[in-house]
């Protein structure tokens, strides 16, 4: 597989830094030269850190755009073969979370309690699932400790108002973003007077009146924003690892940040060897912002549609790419889980009939699509290209169902095909076994009756009556089926 790595500014190849496990070679397939997705990671372990939200609020779906993404990767990563360790760090204190506080008479504590709880719930609810999460608060030994490396080694400096990194004792400062440092653009670096540098970023800060405040050899503080992810990822993942996810505006300064934090520690390079970043989410081509009012939290989006339909409204776009969110973007991803919905149904209704019909050459159709798919997969993750594959799939396989031509086997093999595509997309509806009760089945077949005695006002009657009751009626070759709505 092969992302885009933005310290290269290159699509690179996704290799472990683990030396255990089975030979790293690619596996080809035969007599094409082509890597194969499944199987290629051969047991490896590969390490993910992803920047999770700073707890003072609920998460919108700008956020859930960022999750949403590195899950997926996380989990193609593990069905290539890879051991795939996803950590997301929490900010549980920030200067965001001291405003909050403020504002709203609530400890500190207490909204980051509330709110990381509300996100946890928002990931479940999206099938978001990490290795682990780590609270930044949980991580002040090992803070400290690396606030104390880089003023021994001579790139910090302490100020009335806390600790600094003095950004010029980095040469490299500014690589990710693709910055010199004498033009460096400082705009969301914290001001104050006392730094000997603009770019100069937090690493502790001095305790104000009523701030939550920690012990250190430099008085009562708290740490900087940066310093949190650096300490809790080499915490877990050691000096170097493979892949940092975040979000675009996380580039410069926070990225850049933890890099230097961790070069001037260890002075093993890279820091990180895969750096992922994924593209802003626009509402109708206008940023979210308050002042607008048009931020969409995720419970409010999950209140009107399923989860998956969010999922799939993501993949429409490819993740380096800015997502405008609109209406019609929404219903486009809602038809398409429609039909997601109505296939699978179809195919379980199918298996239970055990038809022994068999198209031969559904078999051979979704082989050679499946591995197309799945090279746009590997190509820089391409979603859009994937999906539309997918989906010239399912309309082969609704032309055979329509054509009567589909078996029992025939559904199996379908419904194994994407329930593999679903274990890393998680795009398809949570399957239900709908049970017609005597009376509704009563109601399908009196229809029938009526449509074959051409009597089709008194047969739309019951179909209206079916619709009160929660069901619509499908008219197929095999006969009239009947679907929850």
């Amino acid at each position: 597989m092969k992302l885009f790595n933005t310290l290269t500014g290159k699509i690179d190849e996704i290799k472990s830094l683990d030396k255990q496990g089975k030979s790293n070679e690619k596996s080809k397939e035969k007599g094409k030269g082509k890597e194969n997705a499944k199987g290629a990671g051969k047991g490896k372990k590969l390490n993910l850190f992803v920047c999770g939200p700073t707890v003072y609020d609920h998460s919108h779906i700008g956020h859930a755009r960022t999750y949403v993404f590195f899950d997926m990767i996380a989990k193609y990563l593990h069905y290539q073969g890879f051991k795939t360790n996803f950590l997301i760090n929490i900010t549980d204190i920030d200067d965001k979370m001291i405003a909050r506080s403020s504002q709203s008479g609530v400890p500190v504590p207490e909204i980051a309690r509330v709110h990381l709880q509300s996100y946890l719930e928002d990931m479940r609810a999206l099938g978001v699932k990490f290795t682990k999460y780590a609270r930044a608060t949980d991580y002040m030994p090992e803070i400290i400790q690396q606030v104390k490396q880089l003023l021994d080694k001579g790139y910090a400096y302490e100020t009335p108002n806390g600790i600094y990194f003095d950004v010029t004792k980095f040469k490299e400062y500014g690589k990710l973003s693709k910055q010199p440092l004498n033009e460096l653009n400082v705009h969301r670096i914290e001001p104050d007077p006392t730094k000997r540098h603009g770019a100069d970023f937090s690493l502790w800060k001095q305790q104000k009146q009523g701030e939550p405040a920690w012990n250190s050899p430099w008085g009562k503080g708290r740490p900087g924003w940066h310093i949190e992810d650096t300490a809790i990822a080499m915490h877990f993942f050691g000096e170097q690892y493979d892949l940092h996810g975040g979000g675009i505006d996380l580039i410069f300064p926070h990225h850049e940040a933890e890099i230097a934090q961790a070069e001037a520690i260890t002075g093993k390079k890279p820091y990180v060897k895969h750096w992922i970043h994924v593209a802003f989410l626009i509402i109708d081509g206008r940023k979210m912002s308050k002042s607008l009012g048009n931020i969409l939290m995720i419970k409010d989006f999950l209140k009107s549609y399923p989860p998956e339909v969010l999922r799939i409204l993501f993949l429409q776009t490819h993740y380096k790419r800015e997502l405008n969110y609109t209406k019609e973007v929404v219903r486009t991803a809602e038809a398409a889980h429609e039909k997601l919905k109505i296939l699978m149904e179809k195919l379980a209704e199918l298996k239970e009939k055990d038809s022994k019909k068999y198209d031969k050459g559904l078999r051979v159709t979704i082989g050679r699509e499946k591995s197309k798919l799945l090279a746009a997969f590997d190509d820089d993750f391409d979603s859009p290209k994937a999906l539309t594959i997918l989906f010239s799939i399912i309309k082969r396989v609704n032309t055979l169902f329509e054509e009567n031509k589909l078996g029992k086997k025939n559904a199996e093999e379908v419904q194994k095909f994407l329930r593999e595509i679903n274990s890393f997309l998680g795009i398809l509806p949570k399957e239900r076994k709908v049970t017609i009760s005597n009376e509704l089945q009563g109601l399908v077949d009196e229809r029938e009756r009526l449509r074959k005695e051409g009597k089709f006002r008194d047969a739309d009657k019951i179909r209206e009556k079916l619709k009160e009751k929660g069901f619509v009626i499908e008219d197929t070759p095999q006969g009239p089926r009947a679907r929850a709505i």
